[in-house]
């Protein structure tokens, strides 16, 4: 397994200190705090982990309190809300440092038959037909503030191609709709959970930047403070992200210094395994030089 990947996994093994208590390791991705994607599906990890009768999740909704420091563990404290006959609903709180960072509550469900609708997914070039989100020539990472230049160097696990091409270092005023293609570097295990959580994961990529378009801006230019608030992911069906998923994205609203977007995420086959909504901070800022 590529090395990237082999490493994001680890990073979802983990620790248990106690019955309902479990310790994760984070990762520098190039920003100065945590993944947000890697507190939602560590925290989806953990509350998993309580469920031992097949049920699987199938709603996530999380609100992110502090900043996290991705140099120090995380504690993910895990509430047995409740166990129905049909449903299971976990409380999770992030730790560090002996405050809260994040909480969200998860519900899961067995498995069961039922009516079955979907919206279908947007006529777009297929990935092959592509090109990958690429990095700026060294000439332009040079000349870019330090922190700026870290976030766009750093290797990932996943690769992205963006149907709509677009420079982020000099956005125009456009539409708030894109679509990205989306997908891991390597093959990873034939394991649900496992997917579900890396889901949960890349489902942070892209999202809130689509309310910035209107605009004409980016966090990449340095006139923006972009932080998240809130997320939702409702799991609809089963989906693998060592496979090519279509994110597809729009925002219908900024206000107030927050932006609102929403996305779907569906296979290279076109089944709806994902809908996502996130609201976050957009403040602007004097820009950097």
């Amino acid at each position: 397994m590529d090395s990237r990947l082999a490493d994001l996994q680890q990073q979802f093994e983990l620790e248990r200190l106690e019955v309902n208590l479990f310790r994760g390791q984070s990762r520098d991705t190039g920003s100065p705090q945590v993944f947000g994607g890697q507190v939602l599906g560590q925290a989806l990890k953990a509350a998993s982990a309580t469920i031992d009768d097949g049920r699987v999740c199938h709603s996530l909704h999380a609100y992110f309190l502090r900043r996290g420091d991705f140099t120090k563990p995380i504690v993910y404290s895990v509430d047995r809300s409740r166990d129905g006959g049909s449903f299971s609903a976990r409380r999770v709180l992030a730790i560090q440092d002996g405050e809260q960072i994040f909480i969200c509550s998860a519900s899961f469900q067995h498995p069961e038959p039922g009516l079955e609708y979907q919206a279908s997914m947007p006529r777009v070039a297929p990935p092959e037909e592509l090109k990958p989100f690429a990095k700026p020539p060294p000439a332009i990472l040079e000349k870019l503030p330090e922190k700026l230049r870290r976030w766009l160097e750093i290797e990932r696990p996943f690769e992205f191609r963006p149907v709509q091409q677009y420079n982020p270092l000099a956005p125009v005023a456009c539409e708030p709709v894109r679509q990205i293609w989306m997908r891991a570097v390597d093959k990873l295990p034939d394991d649900d959970a496992l997917h579900r959580c890396l889901l949960a994961y890349i489902s942070d990529y892209w999202l809130l930047d689509t309310a910035t378009m209107p605009h004409g801006s980016s966090f990449l230019r340095g006139n923006l403070i972009m932080a998240s608030i809130d997320h939702a992911i409702w799991f609809h069906r089963p989906a693998r992200v060592d496979d090519w998923l279509l994110y597809s994205l729009d925002s219908p609203s900024s206000s107030g210094a927050r932006g609102f977007a929403r996305g779907s995420l569906y296979t290279r086959a076109g089944v709806l395994a994902a809908s996502t909504a996130q609201e976050g901070l957009i403040r602007l800022v004097k820009p950097q030089a």
